[in-house]
């Protein structure tokens, strides 16, 4: 490894470097992984929340006062809200769209999800404005949303809703107004620019469904125990409800996450195993440059076996030092990226408009480990081809 001859000794850095790149790109798409999926667990859950209960065999739930009460007994219930849940046609002075209404109890809400505290602009409230002619209830939007409608705080829109009625020939929408109160911005695009937040009273004359809701959903003490409690539940309700936890209700989305990062994993591997080459032509030249001194080990008595241990040696020394090497580059730029958020997304496409990252220590000791065995194994050929070298024929060149 100290061999003063120029050749060796730079070829054994750049196959530490090639190692150390390797084991870093591995560790950073493991990171990007964890973090993304981490990033979009929180952002979907601070709308939705850790269990959602939907109805069974009917579309609306009407005693969810008493469900909700009922549901909030549970231990490790932290809070349970109930909202309504459709689509409407919104207007502004400007501009026009089709979006998500969701009604909501503010107080309730509050405890269950993290709108409130996305409130970038104006005031969590629905409290209304009162004119000569009327009072007008407030409306929270989201950002992306807000800006298509050219909206401002204050100002007018007005909500459009079919839900309920009769599609004949003179069938016309109920319409609702309300005045911009506050815009919300959860970072996801799907969701800032689709959705808008009214009172439960106001959903329930928008979409005529007097005194009853489309769901309720929970958020726990611990996210993990979801799995856990949802079956207590839905057998405490008598299997009268759908119980959806937060891992089955968005399934499609950690799912695929979860095999794209398994399938990067093995892809970025390749990697590795490129750089293990590079161990093999460093060892079969520093084999070819010591022919004098390892005929002379053997002269003093080394066995093949130890020969061949001092090159595994040297395989699991340029191996161990790539992944230390990797392990800090990958940290270093992880630290990098959280703090200055350099690199961006179009949050159209992403759902999020950087690339968040996110360390899990098992990662990274797996992809070291994997690293490891890779160089052993290229280290074996050249150190067989070492061990077998002919003491009378070495002398004799």
């Amino acid at each position: 490894m100290r061999s003063g001859r120029f050749f060796i000794s730079k070829s054994t850095r750049i196959t530490i470097l090639g190692v150390m790149l390797g084991v870093a790109a591995v560790c950073l798409v493991m990171s990007i992984h964890n973090g993304f999926e981490s990033e979009i667990r929180s952002r979907l859950l601070g709308t939705t929340s850790h269990i959602s209960v939907f109805p069974f065999g009917s579309p609306l739930i009407e005693n969810y006062n008493e469900l909700t009460e009922k549901i909030e007994a549970f231990e490790g219930v932290k809070a349970a809200s109930p909202f309504i849940f459709y689509k409407a046609a919104i207007s502004s002075s400007s501009e026009g769209d089709g979006i998500v209404i969701r009604g909501i109890d503010l107080d309730k809400e509050r405890k269950t999800s993290k709108i409130a505290d996305d409130i970038k602009a104006g005031i969590y409230t629905f409290s209304p404005i009162e004119n000569d002619i009327d009072s007008v209830p407030g409306i929270i939007i989201g950002s992306n949303l807000a800006q298509r409608l050219k909206l401002y705080l204050g100002e007018p829109v007005v909500l459009y809703s079919l839900k309920g009625e009769d599609l004949h020939r003179k069938a016309r929408p109920r319409v609702a107004k309300f005045y911009l109160s506050a815009i919300f911005e959860t970072g996801m695009f799907e969701f800032d620019a689709q959705m808008a937040y009214i009172s439960l009273q106001d959903a329930q004359k928008l979409f005529s469904i007097d005194k009853a809701v489309t769901a309720v959903h929970l958020r726990l003490e611990n996210i993990n125990d979801a799995e856990l409690i949802a079956p207590q539940i839905d057998s405490a309700l008598g299997f009268k409800f759908d119980i959806v936890p937060w891992y089955i209700l968005h399934k499609n989305l950690f799912t695929w996450i979860a095999i794209e990062k398994k399938i990067l994993f093995l892809g970025f591997i390749l990697i590795v195993i490129v750089a293990a080459f590079s161990i093999i032509s460093t060892l079969v030249m520093l084999t070819m440059e010591k022919r004098t001194e390892i005929g002379i080990l053997k002269t003093i008595g080394s066995t093949p076996a130890s020969i061949r241990k001092i090159f595994l040696i040297n395989g699991l020394f340029v191996g161990s030092v790539g992944v230390i090497g990797g392990w800090i580059f990958a940290g270093l730029l992880v630290w990098i990226q959280n703090k200055f958020n350099l690199i961006s997304l179009p949050p159209d496409i992403y759902f999020i408009s950087y690339i968040p990252f996110e360390i899990h220590y098992i990662d990274f000791l797996l992809a070291g480990a994997v690293t490891v065995i890779i160089c052993l194994i290229a280290a074996f050929y050249p150190a067989n081809q070492a061990s077998r070298l002919n003491v009378i024929e070495v002398f004799r060149q």
